[in-house]
């Protein structure tokens, strides 16, 4: 008598699965195992979780001598995949990555699950191989689910859907599932090129794909488990969510972190902020916590939705990489892992939709995505938004960014709830993006300026030291040069914008500064100034831009920065180190982190790339060569330097002024002009200062020479 089991022809399955009509794991996969012979499957993801479940249906399939082939995605996390782009040994990397899976203390269920595979891996009844997307030497994720199965007459059965051989993917998610059945006509040559496409998968012969083997070390760690646990039978899939834990879905519920204290000020910007329905500014000084007070902001409104049983998507928009970074720790200590977005779209994108769904399913309460400028405005992002229909959350980083035209036509109409952050949200000679950002995020809802904030202590107090420092002949004749080109240019008509990259006068008055900027004498006396506070700590140097700027035709004049560094290390041995936007993001963590300690770094010496969003409150002192005309500019510098932090009560700021030369007056209005730009900032710094008295003095005779004591 014939006991072997029908075939695959006989099994009933459909063209079409959908979770709405049907349970896809109890009327497509367990019919088909049950009469299967051999099973290739390629997934997105490879989980201990998922290989668990996976086991559930493979127990009476291997019972009867069935074979299964599994490529799978490994879980790399953002570091795992920046080691592979650096160099890192990939074998390595991926063996750190699999064996994560097995360290963390699981349910007896889980490891009966995985101690079954180990003894199918064992027995050879179950082979695993690891696949990376690799293109230009970047490394993305293999986010392909196909499946074949075969029986003992050759008969195939190919299928493609959106599940993963996950937990979700199989059980609580919403699926659906396309199956091609190679005896019909129509589907054969479907069914065939999918079983043609997993054998070159196997065989690693698929254009920018890499086959790796799954790890031995994980081989036999779970063949280990398969000899501890012998004994182990698992219950079906009916079972399987009565034993199975609940998805890996990251922490999923916003809230306020353990021991944190919601300041006052910090209550009162979120009341106003909901007073105004959820949308408008909040402009707080620079150090007093924007970050944690949107947080507080976004915990309160998913509180609200949780019980109107709705989720809700954030979506949280910097302006650079490192500032997407620093936010994802602070969301993080509120409970929810984010998803980062920027570089490549294949690194963050399945796993964007994969919450979304989940979010749309009920399983995810909340989504937060943190993107930066370039990655918002992008193609793939503003797809993802444009077919979300989630209730969102748009929370604006340094929002004067997005005013652009470019930039605040990318942002989403559909977004219910809309917060912008700045210190200065107006944007410098823009009046109309200032009032396209006004218009679309709301006016602002809550102001906390910086005396307000040094008064309740939410900043530190300060000194303020300015240094005049007088141009010499040749600066002081480039200065007045490139006044001349700029009024022929204003007299010309051309629009008087300094943030234009594009525009001749933008071009003319950033050389201007930068004479400024660079003038010689302030390496002079920074290097006094350095060495009256050789034995201090936490030093912060900023720098011109750019090289100083030369006549047409002569090479570019010294760097700032390098300057700057030839004082600090070789000539006053102490120990400095350059932040830069080409210092790598791993290497500025370092670098922060061990300027923070005190321990063997005591000058940062930086550009630009310190002025927005970087937390570094312990720096004491910052010595300031230069600053843009931007008062942005200034702002955010002072603010970084009075945060608070232990053991922190002030902080000094030295500013170095370039002023005419006294003994070789070129024009009175323009060195009247020369000093404006250089008194206001001087001004403005001053007047909070515990010394502003001596700034004043400092100041008087100059300002008497050339009118500007109302300055």
């Amino acid at each position: 008598m014939n006991t072997s089991p029908p075939g695959l022809r006989f099994c009933g399955v459909k063209g079409h699965y959908r979770s709405d009509r049907e349970d896809v794991v109890a009327n497509f996969y367990l019919p088909v195992f049950d009469v299967a012979t051999r099973y290739d499957r390629a997934v997105g993801y490879f989980t201990s979780t998922s290989l668990a479940l996976l086991a559930r249906g493979l127990e009476n399939f291997t019972e009867r001598g069935g074979t299964m082939r599994l490529v799978a995605s490994p879980h790399l996390t953002e570091e795992d995949i920046t080691d592979i782009e650096r160099g890192y040994d990939l074998r390595a990397v991926v063996e750190r990555a699999t064996l994560r899976e097995f360290d963390s203390d699981q349910p007896d269920s889980i490891l009966d699950g995985l101690g079954l595979l180990g003894r199918l891996i064992a027995e050879g009844t179950l082979d695993i191989k690891l696949a990376f997307v690799e293109q230009h030497g970047k490394i993305g994720i293999y986010h392909e689910k196909i499946g074949i199965f075969y029986d003992a007459a050759s008969d195939i059965i190919a299928f493609t859907g959106s599940s993963n051989e996950t937990y979700g993917g199989l059980i609580a998610n919403f699926e659906s599932v396309e199956v091609y059945c190679g005896w019909v006509q129509g589907d054969g040559a479907r069914a065939v090129r999918l079983k043609d496409d997993f054998q070159a998968l196997w065989d690693n012969q698929t254009p920018h794909l890499r086959i790796e083997h799954f790890p031995s070390v994980a081989r036999e760690r779970m063949v280990q488990l398969g000899k501890e646990r012998p004994g182990c039978h698992l219950p079906g899939t009916d079972d399987a969510l009565a034993f199975l834990p609940q998805p890996a879905l990251g922490l999923a519920r916003l809230s306020l972190p353990a021991g944190m204290t919601v300041r006052p000020y910090q209550r009162q910007a979120v009341e106003a902020w909901l007073g105004q329905q959820g949308r408008g500014i909040l402009k707080m000084a620079t150090g007093t916590g924007k970050t944690k007070t949107a947080l507080i902001a976004a915990t309160q409104l998913a509180n609200v939705q949780r019980q109107r049983e709705e989720p809700l998507l954030v979506v949280v928009v910097a302006p650079l990489i490192h500032l997407v970074d620093q936010w994802v720790t602070e969301v993080e200590a509120f409970g929810v892992r984010p998803v980062a977005v920027y570089e490549s779209s294949s690194k963050w994108q399945p796993v964007v939709e994969d919450q979304l769904h989940e979010a749309r399913m009920g399983q995810r309460p909340v989504v937060v995505l943190v993107v930066t400028n370039d990655s918002f405005t992008g193609a793939r992002f503003q797809s993802v938004l444009s077919r979300n229909t989630l209730p969102m959350l748009i929370i604006a980083d340094e929002a004067h960014h997005l005013g652009s035209s470019s930039r605040r036509a990318a942002l989403p109409a559909s977004a219910i709830y809309r917060l912008a952050l700045s210190a200065t949200p107006e944007r410098w000679f823009d009046d109309e993006g200032t009032d396209a950002l006004i218009g679309y995020f709301g006016p602002i809802a809550f102001e906390l300026g910086l005396a307000q904030a040094i008064e309740m202590g939410a900043l530190c107090r300060y000194h303020y030291r300015p240094r005049l420092v007088e141009l010499t002949d040749r600066e002081t004749a480039l200065y007045l040069e490139l006044t001349g080109q700029i009024a022929k240019r204003m007299a010309a008509g051309d629009r008087l914008d300094d943030t234009d990259p594009n525009s001749p006068i933008g071009f003319l008055l950033r050389q201007r500064a930068g004479v400024l900027g660079h003038a010689e004498g302030k390496l002079a006396q920074l290097r006094m100034d350095l060495g009256e506070r050789s034995s201090s700590w936490f030093q912060l140097i900023y720098c011109a831009e750019g090289n100083r700027p030369s006549e047409v035709g002569e090479p570019p004049g010294p760097n700032q920065l390098k300057d700057a560094m030839n004082i600090v290390g070789n000539q006053l041995h102490l120990s400095a180190y350059p932040y830069v936007a080409d210092t790598p993001r791993r290497r500025r963590q370092e670098l922060l982190r061990r300027f923070a300690t005190g321990d063997d770094l005591r000058v940062l010496v930086a550009m630009r790339c310190l002025d927005e969003g970087v937390d570094i409150p312990d720096a004491r002192v910052a010595y300031l060569l230069a600053s843009s005309s931007n008062p942005r500019q200034f702002i955010q510098r002072r603010g970084r330097i009075l945060r608070r932090a232990e053991g922190k009560d002030h902080a000094e700021i030295l500013d170095y002024l370039a002023v005419p030369p006294a003994q070789a007056p070129i024009n009175f209005d323009v060195e009247r002009a020369l000093l404006v730009r250089e008194f206001a900032r001087a001004h403005e710094f001053g007047k909070l200062s515990d010394n502003y008295e001596t700034t004043l003095s400092t100041l008087r005779p100059l300002k008497e020479r050339y009118q500007l004591m109302d300055i």
